[in-house]
Order: structure tokens, then C-alpha cells, then sequence
């Protein structure tokens, strides 16, 4: 992982994704110990209004890709759990981040999955699902909350993570999934077809 500063250069394609959840949920501790990886328990993390990070993200192809990531404020919860119109707009992907020991924090992704298909506009909705756990060597209602989070996503068709912004490993294959979903692979079998239709145009020309 490569960060770049904002004010640096940009070449080629960078894909915009927007981090959301509730309130404390781990959403600027994710992104800081993925990119930085400078998170401890001692750090004190500040509520997020709206950063933006950059960084370059490695597919499971081994390439390297460019996302700007969206970091927003916290959701208050309820049924005004809502993302800010802007974001629904510019996204190319999405990171949906419950805490497991919160179960309204996945209700409010539930919500916010809603606004986001209403407002997708026919295009493919790329987003992953991560539980940050807080506590893992405290169980209390985890399992139930991450059990249910895993049979949403399933139901959505997105990928559940289980993660701890506390390590950094842990993060590393959800987002090289998202960054593997967000740059395809471009569809080679488009270049024939175009060289036989260019072909058949110019051959009259030639007699």
C-alpha cells in the first residue's frame, strides 16, 4: 500500500470510494491502520467530518490501482440513516463498516444499502461488507450480529469481512477484493470483433 498526498499528481484511472457507518464504528481507524498503519489502542482518533485519503491498493491480478478514499462523518442511526446526496453521486464503490457488538450499527447499513440501490442509476452497486471487531476476546452478542451481517451481505451479493482496525493484516483481503471489483480486467475478446468490422468497412474502398 502507497500513500500519496492530496495535492500530488494523479495519472491514469482513480476510483472513488466512499467509507460509511455509524458513529464510532471504526471507519478513520480502518483507513488510517490500512494505509499508515500507525493505529494503536493508545492513539486518540478524532470524529471524522469528511477526509479523503489516497492510496494505491494491489488486485488479486498483482497490479496496483488508485482509490480515493471517501472517509464521512458518522451516521446518528434510525431510520435518517442516511448518506449525503454528494456521495451517492461520485462513488464507484462502497465500504459498509458495523461494529459486532452493535447491532444497530448493521441496522443503519441496511438502511443506507436501501438509499444507495435506490439512487444507483441501473449501475452495479461494488461494495464490501466489514464487521470491525472491537473486542474479540469479548464475545457477548458478536456472533449473532456478525452471523445475521454475513446472511445480509450473502443476500445482497456483497463480501462480509471480519476485521480489527487494530491489525493490519486482517484488512488486507477486503480490499483487495474491492480494489480486484473496482478494476477488471479489460475484455480482450472486444479487439478481434473490432479488427473483422474494420476489415469488412474497408474492403470495398480497396476494389
Amino acid at each position: 500500500l502507497s500513500p500519496k498526498k492530496q495535492g500530488q499528481q494523479k495519472m491514469g484511472k482513480t476510483t472513488r470510494v466512499v467509507v460509511c457507518g455509524l458513529k464510532g464504528v471504526g471507519k478513520t481507524a480502518i483507513l488510517e491502520q490500512l494505509i499508515y498503519g500507525n493505529v494503536t489502542k493508545s492513539k486518540e482518533i478524532h470524529p471524522t467530518i469528511e477526509d479523503i485519503y489516497v492510496a494505491q491498493i494491489e488486485t488479486d491480478r498483482g497490479t496496483k490501482e488508485k482509490v480515493r478514499f471517501y472517509d464521512t462523518a458518522g451516521l446518528d442511526g434510525g431510520r435518517d440513516s442516511q448518506l449525503a446526496r454528494q456521495y451517492l453521486g461520485l462513488a464507484d464503490g462502497y465500504v459498509l463498516v458495523y461494529d459486532p457488538d452493535r447491532p444497530e450499527s448493521l441496522d443503519a447499513l441496511v438502511m443506507v444499502k436501501k438509499d444507495i440501490d435506490r439512487n444507483r442509476d441501473k449501475k452495479e452497486v461494488i461494495a464490501v461488507v466489514l464487521g470491525n471487531r472491537k473486542n474479540p476476546m469479548d464475545p457477548g452478542n458478536l456472533e449473532n450480529t456478525a452471523s445475521k451481517a454475513s446472511h445480509w451481505a450473502m443476500r445482497e451479493k456483497l463480501r462480509h469481512f471480519e476485521v480489527n482496525a487494530m491489525d493490519r493484516v486482517s484488512l488486507y483481503e477486503a480490499f483487495v477484493h474491492l480494489s480486484s471489483k473496482l478494476n477488471p480486467p479489460p475484455n480482450k475478446s472486444s479487439f478481434p470483433q473490432l479488427s473483422m468490422v474494420r476489415k469488412s468497412i474497408s474492403r470495398p474502398d480497396n476494389n
